[in-house]
Parts: structure tokens; sequence; C-alpha cells
């Protein structure tokens, strides 16, 4: 017996170091197959790769260390996957703009697949370039369109739902967090076009979503989620894979609700919105089995839509009321060019933006200092291409380090500073920065950006308009550091509100 176990441990033994030194041997041979092109990065461990030598609770401050070192255009390693980090403007142009479709394509993300990102339901933000992603980005697009963007419409519903905010916010008796508040409001100018309508700020089932979409960024900004997309075998561990996606069941449940009670009061003469424009496009194409148009990419779109369209704005507008109360006086000259403009009266229309260079200078500053989507989605190389002499093979995930263009110290003069003159001439009208891109470039720029750029700025008028914003006596100045859960956000902080009589 004692010869039989012996004789089992020293096999088994064998097989671990042959296991191991087979794992060693791909490893080197993986390393080996990008070739002398493929860009430096940093030494990884062995299996591992760098995984463990980004911070996640702040990857950009990873990032902009490697660049120093690297240069800017870099590589990284996740377990046996190497992915390509661009850095830079020039860098970014090149790559975005000059050579959009060669970066077009994106990565399997195994986590969303559990939710039903998976085939030909992919939606548009996570979607492969291809037949399908143009299919549903193009009707979106025109959807949008048709339900406004751009247009009078559209702009009376984000004017009066910035109205709503300001009531909300006159009501509010003492200091107060505006995170939540501010949430609603943007929210709910998406639903009024993906829905066709919004939810009093009061409603507990729209204040439940909210709080799960939050929740659910923290989740998926973390080291478990990024080693699952790594390992996708992981998915099929119902308590790892829990344990992150848990927030986003209960979304997807919340859309599946909505699109059910859609299709049992829809009219195809009568479209109140996206979802019910959706089905109509899906009655028109259901014999053309070529089609992307069917019931798991309208979830998967109108997903989209709503994540799309609510995080990154709402986001924004909460640096926008940090930094007036963290400097009171580029806010004194903001509500002094609304009255010039404006007056106390009339409701700010988009018709004011050009004449208000001051303010939209401000807006965009909040946009480029605030950050907000640092590293944008990856990318992947669509086909072989080259970038500053290095060639980034086809299928290569690719990051976009969007916070390094809009912090590039060869471009901005201050660029770790609150700096409203970035967007100003020396006769104080608006200049518009080519390396301002907060809404990515090129084929995957944001869908939303003409939305987007209507809400923060009827929203910041509006509110500049009838309120002048202060930190609660009682409390200390807030931190203008971010906080990061795939966007970054301010910390936490109170404001005090005092109505402009």
């Amino acid at each position: 017996m004692a010869e039989f176990l012996s004789l089992l441990f020293s096999n088994v033994f064998l097989l671990l170091i042959s296991f191991i030194i087979c794992l060693f041997l791909f490893d080197f041979l993986k390393s080996r197959k990008n070739g002398s092109q493929f860009p430096p990065g940093p030494k990884g461990i062995p299996f591992l790769g760098n995984i463990l030598q980004v911070d996640y609770k702040n990857p950009t401050e990873t990032l902009r260390k490697l660049k120093k070192e690297f240069g800017d255009v870099y590589s990284l390693q996740y377990f046996w996957k190497k992915m390509v980090v661009l850095n830079g403007f020039d860098v970014m142009k090149e790559a975005l703009i000059n050579r959009s479709e060669d970066i077009a394509d994106r990565p399997r993300f195994p986590i969303y697949e559990k939710i039903g990102y998976v085939g030909d339901a992919k939606g548009i933000v996570l979607e492969r370039y291809g037949s399908s992603w143009k299919e549903q980005r193009r009707f979106t697009l025109s959807t949008l369109r048709d339900f406004g963007m751009g247009k009078k419409s559209l702009e009376e519903r984000v004017t009066e739902e910035a109205q709503c905010l300001c009531s909300a916010f006159k009501s509010q008796k003492d200091q107060f967090d505006p995170h939540f508040l501010i949430n609603n409001a943007v929210a709910n100018v998406i639903c009024s076009i993906a829905f066709g309508d919004r939810f009093d700020y009061n409603d507990a089932k729209f204040q439940r979503l909210l709080h799960l979409f939050n929740e659910a960024l923290k989740a998926e900004s973390g080291l478990l989620a990024q080693i699952i997309n790594e390992i996708p075998v992981l998915v099929k561990i119902p308590w790892i894979i829990d344990h992150v996606m848990k927030p986003e069941y209960k979304i997807i449940e919340f859309l599946k609700e909505i699109v059910s009670e859609h299709k049992k009061t829809w009219n195809p003469n009568d479209i109140r919105d996206f979802i019910d424009a959706y089905l109509v496009e899906m009655e028109k194409v259901k014999d053309d089995s070529s089609s992307s148009m069917n019931e798991e990419n309208l979830l998967m779109t109108t997903y989209d839509l709503f994540g799309a369209g609510t995080e990154t704005t709402s986001t924004t507008l909460r640096w926008a009321l940090l930094y007036m109360i963290l400097y009171p006086d580029v806010q004194s000259k903001v509500q002094e060019e609304i009255d010039q403009v404006i007056g106390r009266e009339r409701t700010p229309t988009m018709g004011d933006v050009l004449q208000m260079p001051y303010t939209y200078a401000v807006i965009h500053e909040v946009q480029r200092c605030g950050d907000i989507i640092p590293m944008a989605l990856p990318h992947m190389a669509y086909r072989d291409i080259e970038i500053k002499g290095y060639i980034i093979p086809k299928g290569t995930t690719v990051i976009t380090n969007l916070s390094s263009v809009l912090k590039d110290q060869r471009v901005w003069e201050k660029p770790f500073q609150f700096y409203p003159k970035h967007f100003l001439d020396e006769n104080g009208k608006f200049v518009k920065q080519e390396a301002f891109m907060p809404f990515s470039a090129g084929r995957r720029s944001c869908l939303g950006e003409r939305l987007a750029r209507m809400e923060l700025f009827l929203f910041f008028t509006t509110l500049l308009q009838q309120l002048t914003f202060e930190i609660p006596n009682d409390q200390p100045r807030p931190r203008e550091d971010p906080s990061y859960a795939l966007t970054l956000s301010p910390h936490p902080y109170n404001i005090r509100v005092v109505p402009r009589e």
C-alpha cells in the first residue's frame, strides 16, 4: 500500500510539473507570437500577466504612469490575452479618426452574455463591428432624430425636465446631496424617448432602478469582473457571476416588463416612443432572415439607450455643480452672462448657445476636467493596423485612453486644473479644440452626443439662472479628485441652494 501511494504521489507530482512547464512554454510562445513590432509593455507575472499591476480603484493613474515609461503606444497582458493601450491626442487622432474602421470592432465580454448579450442580440454598444451593428446603429440614430433629437420637440422635453429639477432643488429645506435628483431628471429625458413617459421623482420603482444602475457600475469595474472576462469558464459558476451581475439581472427584468406592456398596447398607427418604433421595424422585416431587428435586440438596444443616456450626462452635471461651488467666481461669471443674454424670466433655449461663449466654455471644461469616461469601452482591431511604427494584429483588444487626450500636457495649458479659458480666445470668444474627445470619436463615438450636448446646456443654464449653489456652512471643502466605477464621478458632496429672486 505504501509503495502504491508513493508511486501515485510521484506520478501526480510529475504531471503537475509537466503541466506547469507546458503553461510556461505556452506563455512564452504566446508572447513571442506578437513579433518584434508589437508595442512594448511592462513585464508581467507568468499566467497572470499584468492584471495585478493595475490599480482598479484608479486605473487611469496606472495607465498614466505606464505611458511615462513606455510611450504613447504600449501593451498590457491579462492572463494570455495581449491588449494595446493608445495614449495622447496625436495617436488617438490617427486611430479613432484617420483609421476609424480598423479598430471599430469589440472584444468579447462574457459577463454580459449572462444577461442576454449573446449571439446576434448584442444591441449597439457591445455588438461586434458588422452588418448587425450597422443596422442597429442606423435605426437608433434615425429614430432618435424622428423623436426630435436636434428638434424643438425634444428641446421642450429637456427644458420641462430642467424646470422640474429646479423645483426639486428649491424644495430641499437644508443642505442635500444632489446625486439622485440629477439622476432622476436626466433619466427622465431618455425615459420619455425610450418608454414614452417620465417618472415622478418619488416613484419607488424608478428610484430602485437608478440605485441598481449605480450598484452595477461599481460591481462591473472591479478586479473580479475583469478576471471573469478573461477566464470565461467562470461564468458557469453561479455564485461568482451572480456576485457581479446581480444588479443587472434586476435591471433587465424591469426592462422586460416595460417591453411586455408595450407589446400589449402597441398600435402601429400611434408610435409613442422608441420601443413602439422598434416593434414597427420588426414587423416590416419579419420575413427577412438576415435582419437583426428582433425582440432580443430590442431589449438590449433599449438597455444601451437607457444606460448610456443616463449615467454620463448626470455624472457630468454633478461635476458641473461641484465646480460651481468650488469656483464661485466662475459661477458668478456664468450667471452674469445668463442675465445679459437670457434674463431672469425667459426660459433658456439652444438658440442662446452662440451668444454665451463663457457658459459654453465652462460646460466644455467641466467635460474635459471631469473626464467622465476615461478609457471608453475596449475596441478590437478589425484588421491588422500600424500605429506609430507598431503593428497591432487583427483581433487585439485596444484600450483608447481618452483621459490621456483630455489631460494631454502637449495640448492643454493647465491639463490638471479646472480652467475654462482652455476654450476661449484672447477676445473671449468660444474656441473649438480638436483634442476635446469626451464622447470618443470615429465609428464608435457616442450615438447620443447631440442629445447630451443639449441636456448639458439646458440643464446647466436653467439651474444657474434660478439658483446659486454654495458649500454648506458646516461642511469642509468637497474633494475634487474622482471616484472610479467605469466612469469617473465626484465623491459624494452636499450643496446648499439659494434662489435667485
